[in-house]
């Protein structure tokens, strides 16, 4: 077989695994430190830490200036902002970006990245595109690529406004592979056989870049992995290895077969709603186009650009998504609680006291049956107990629901503990003199993810966080969404 034909044949099973090689752009080497911004949907509580972000990107190219970060989102409702204006100066300066020479030439291939956090070293991913065909937020579906949690429809509108006719897309969303071990232990052979293996391969080779992330967020360096010309062996390891976990995924758990689905090899870790978003915005071109009678199958906005990491790559933690709910106080937030099973309340002294009793796992020195939450308002503390076994979101988000029913945006996700005991324990939001209250969630495993949502399909949205704020991912590479 010609060189030519073997390419081709790797490139078709890439392609049947639901992936794409991509063409990246990456900005030049001078605008590299000021260039990369965490994730938009960090920090929503925080201005400040948005307006420090402002601050250093100042007068430099930045991809803070081609995001919508959630914190302002709210701020639409008020007379003075104007989101259309934002999301048009959004779309304007991508396309300055592209005119003006920002970026180097585009290179085709997946880039192999290696990110040192505050809190963990190497945690390894590869930037890769994957098929919106083989994917589905529906939670009734049960695609090759499937979401983790529960998406809100009402969630979409405004991130596929930010998406619609933008020229370039860069992503935040995080897709994971279970490569090396399952409920029972390690698999003894390749446990996390593709990332650290890609890691081998190019570990005497340049990185393409490499540079410090801001706010101490640590560093973060990236190889490219050339697909083309001489380098088949990239592909083909990447091929290979893909159909191994692939063939797996068919029997590994709880019969997705018996579900009608396809084999479940992607599971969204972070980013549900963005990649949702980009999912809406695919099928909106697939109805228009119809209509048109044009050709649209090989459109750039078929695919989304993700990171796909290792659910057991050491350096990937899980954390609870906390919960601050608005316009209640202590005693309000027991009651709502108190429809939890077999629910008990006792109060504690401080915040260390809660934290240390929501975390601890043993109960008079046996495993835990049940859950342990914490509520944090007007400074007092409170720890409660519940019979409700399986993730704690699963018996609270219900309640939170119908608190919320008429007004979502009472309830807001806090990704790590010290942000939600800044926010609540005084029971007052400075910024606003809003009442709230804090609930403190307990540890997640993630052992087990994959074969839960294989059986049961998604979780309730916002039940786990991989890693802390500072360590979500920062937008650097792009891709063009016009051909």
């Amino acid at each position: 077989m010609c060189y030519s034909n073997k390419m081709n044949k790797k490139h078709n099973i890439i392609n049947s695994f639901g992936l794409k090689v991509p063409s990246i752009l990456l900005p030049k080497n001078e605008f590299l430190q000021k260039w990369p911004v965490i994730a938009c949907d960090q920090f929503t509580q925080d201005r400040d830490y948005w307006e420090r972000a402002k601050t250093i990107a100042d007068g430099a190219p930045s991809t803070l200036n081609l995001i919508f970060p959630e914190v302002f989102l709210n701020d639409a409702d008020t007379h003075s902002y104007d989101a259309s204006q934002r999301i048009a100066d959004i779309h304007s300066t991508m396309n300055r970006y592209l005119q003006s020479g920002v970026f180097a030439q585009p290179k085709q291939g997946f880039i192999y990245i290696e990110r040192d956090t505050p809190y963990q070293k190497k945690r390894r991913g590869l930037v890769a595109a994957i098929d919106l065909e083989q994917y589905d937020w529906h939670p009734e579906t049960r695609p090759l690529i499937r979401c983790t949690e529960d998406t809100v429809p009402e969630r979409l509108p405004p991130r596929m406004d930010i998406r619609r006719g933008a020229p370039l897309e860069l992503p935040h969303v995080l897709l994971l592979i279970d490569d090396g071990m399952d409920s029972d232990g390690i698999d003894t052979d390749e446990t996390d056989s593709l990332l650290a293996g890609i890691g081998e391969r190019v570990k005497n080779t340049e990185p393409v870049y490499s540079t410090p992330l801001m706010m101490d967020s640590g560093h973060v360096t990236g190889w490219f992995l050339d697909m083309e010309n001489e380098s088949e062996s990239n592909l083909s390891f990447i091929a290979d290895k893909l159909d191994k976990l692939y063939r797996r995924s068919s029997t590994r758990y709880d019969k997705t077969a018996s579900a009608g689905g396809e084999p479940f090899l992607f599971a969204v870790g972070d980013g549900n709603h963005s990649l949702a978003a980009a999912k809406g915005i695919w099928e909106e071109y697939k109805i228009k186009s119809r209509a048109e009678n044009r050709e649209y199958l090989s459109h750039p906005c078929r695919y989304a650009l993700v990171e796909i990491e290792n659910i057991y790559d050491p350096a990937i933690q899980f954390e609870p998504i906390h919960r601050l709910v608005f316009d209640i106080g202590f005693d309000e937030t027991v009651s709502l609680l108190s429809k939890l099973p077999d629910f008990s309340c006792r109060s504690v002294n401080n915040m260390e006291e809660l934290s240390k009793a929501v975390s601890d796992c043993r109960f008079c020195g046996q495993p835990l049956v049940g859950n342990r939450l914490g509520i944090i308002s007007q400074n007092r503390y409170a720890l409660i107990e519940t019979s409700a076994a399986g993730i704690a979101t699963a018996c609270l988000q219900p309640l939170l629901d119908k608190y919320a029913e008429a007004n979502p945006n009472l309830i807001d996700y806090i990704h790590d503990e010290a942000e939600l005991f800044r926010l609540s324990a005084g029971g007052q939001m400075a910024a606003s003199e809003r009442l709230a209250a804090g609930i403190l969630l307990p540890p997640v495993k993630k052992s087990g993810l994959f074969e839960t949502v294989a059986r049961l399909g998604p979780l309730p949205r916002k039940s786990f966080s991989m890693g802390h704020s500072s360590e979500k991912r920062f937008y650097l590479e792009c891709r063009e969404l016009k051909p």
